[in-house]
Parts: C-alpha cells; sequence; structure tokens
C-alpha cells in the first residue's frame, strides 16, 4: 500500500515532468520563431539549431531550385515551386521573375521593381559589401539564384543598402549575422527587422540547402514567397530547414564576422540573438560579372 511518502514522491516527479514539458514546449518555440526572417508583427530567423520559422516584417521563407547533377542552369532555377497565390518561382521559358507587391505591412524603402527579365549567365557573379569593418566579398550563385541575384543586383545599383546596418547577430546557436533592413538602428532598442524593398518574391535554390559556415541565405516571413531584402551571413553550421534561398559563398571578410561574433550582442533577445555590441554598417555595395 502506498504511503504518503511515496504519494509526495509520486506528485513531486509529476511536477517536475510538467515542469520539464513546458520547459521543452518554451525552447521549441523560441527557436521556431528564433532568427531568420524579417519582422513585421514577429521575429524569426534562423529557428534554433534545427527548425525556423522566420517572421521577417515583410522578407522571409521558401521553394525549392536547386537541381540534380545533370540539369542545366536554367533548369535548375525552375526547379522552385512557388505558392499558388504567391510570387511565381523562375520561368525559364521566357526568363523572367515574379516580383510582386510586398503586402505583409512592413517598413518600405521605395525604389521601384527589379526588371522580370533575368539571365542565368555568367553562372557567378561578385557581390562586395564595404563595411566599416573591411570588405565581405560573396560570389553569388546566378545559375541557381538568378531572381535573387538579379534582385540584390538592382538594389546595390539603387544604393538601396548603403547606410544600412546589421541589426541581428546569433551567437553560438544562431551563428549567423542579419543584414539588409535599411531602416534598422542596430541599438538593441528598436524593433528592427521590418524594413524591406516594397517586394517579395518567391525562393529558390532550396534542395538540398544547407546552412554552413560561409553561406549567404536570404531571410523571409513565414509563408513561401516572402523573401524581399534581407539577408544572413552564416559564421557557423546553423541546421535549418530548406527555406531560404542560399544565394551564395563568402569567399572573403568571415573573419569579420568572427570579430563580430567574438564581441557580442548588446542585449539577449531571449533566443541568443541581439543586435551586435561591434557595429556593421554598409557604406556601399557593388555585384560585378567574374571574368
Amino acid at each position: 500500500m502506498a504511503t504518503g511518502k511515496d504519494r509526495q514522491k509520486q506528485l513531486a516527479r509529476e511536477h517536475y515532468e510538467r515542469q520539464m514539458q513546458r520547459r521543452l514546449e518554451r525552447e521549441q518555440k523560441a527557436k521556431r520563431t528564433a532568427i531568420i526572417g524579417s519582422t513585421v508583427g514577429v521575429v524569426i530567423v534562423v529557428g534554433g539549431i534545427v527548425a525556423a520559422v522566420a517572421l521577417l516584417g515583410g522578407n522571409n521563407t521558401g521553394t525549392d531550385a536547386a537541381s540534380s547533377p545533370t540539369a542545366s542552369a536554367a533548369d535548375t532555377a525552375t526547379a522552385a515551386p512557388s505558392a499558388s497565390t504567391g510570387p511565381k518561382a523562375y520561368d525559364a521559358a521566357t526568363g523572367t521573375c515574379d516580383y510582386v507587391k510586398d503586402t505583409a505591412g512592413g517598413k518600405i524603402k521605395d525604389v521601384g521593381m527589379p526588371p522580370a527579365k533575368v539571365k542565368t549567365t555568367p553562372a557567378t557573379k561578385t557581390m562586395t559589401f564595404k563595411t566599416n569593418l573591411g570588405d565581405i566579398v560573396v560570389e553569388l550563385n546566378n545559375a541557381k539564384a538568378p531572381c535573387t541575384t538579379n534582385s540584390l543586383e538592382f538594389l546595390a545599383k539603387k544604393k538601396y543598402y548603403d547606410g544600412s546596418k546589421c541589426h541581428r547577430l546569433g551567437t553560438e546557436k544562431f551563428p549567423m549575422l542579419q543584414c539588409g533592413d535599411p531602416t534598422a538602428k542596430a541599438d538593441g532598442k528598436s524593433q528592427d527587422g521590418s524594413g524591406g524593398p516594397g517586394y517579395v518574391m518567391a525562393e529558390e535554390n532550396l534542395q538540398g540547402a544547407q546552412y554552413k559556415r560561409g553561406v549567404m541565405a536570404m531571410a523571409k516571413t513565414q509563408a513561401p514567397g516572402s523573401t524581399g531584402s534581407q539577408f544572413f551571413l552564416v559564421y557557423g553550421d546553423i541546421g535549418l530547414t530548406p527555406d531560404y534561398t542560399p544565394v551564395g559563398t563568402i569567399t572573403k571578410g568571415l573573419d569579420i564576422l568572427d570579430k563580430v561574433n567574438k564581441a557580442g550582442v548588446i542585449a539577449d533577445m531571449g533566443d541568443g540573438t541581439g543586435a551586435p555590441k561591434e557595429t556593421v554598417e554598409i557604406k556601399d555595395v557593388t555585384i560585378a560579372s567574374k571574368s
């Protein structure tokens, strides 16, 4: 027959198990709404180490567009399906992209709409961010992410990123630096992450996408076809689901990201991320075809 002590132990064990379950649920929720997005009502970003939901106030998630090793560049770019109500994926038959008005309600820096007609050649282009800490250079995958590359090139020519600050740094769990919100103050006090160009596009190059050290990928909201201007630079390995367009590979400047990471964040937002203590300001952006 159970004694009073046995009953107390059972109740204590059940209480402990409930606490652990609630804690697990909180941690899972924090991971889901963590890092990779722009924020319009919720900030999402890189969704923990295993998943991500992204709430970018107007820029974030995707469809795929990667290909098998035998697929052509054009086929690769086309592979990404898009939501029926959202922007369509790259159309290889016409060589066009679908950029549509962003209705999410974030802050907009309107510089117009990129040209719909694009080319998947050259296969790569070089994007250079001139920052207050030095140059960060990225080799863009134009063959597999032509619409994203075209958008970045358009924004660079419009000086859209000039003077903007990278607003979100992930630490151990989220090793990335998020940039691309032209309205961000990156002071640890402002609600950064809701800024965008006023248009969104379908995600690309998602099949088999991995977010390892050296990857540049686009942020987005939870909905497919919500990629805008925000992006994240990965300086560690992140176990994200393949929902964010991997647009390029960092070829120079990882030491800058390591330095920013070492300095830490102004204040942790509760999900392992925050505005970086070491300010990263983008002075100028250029994109050139590789010779």
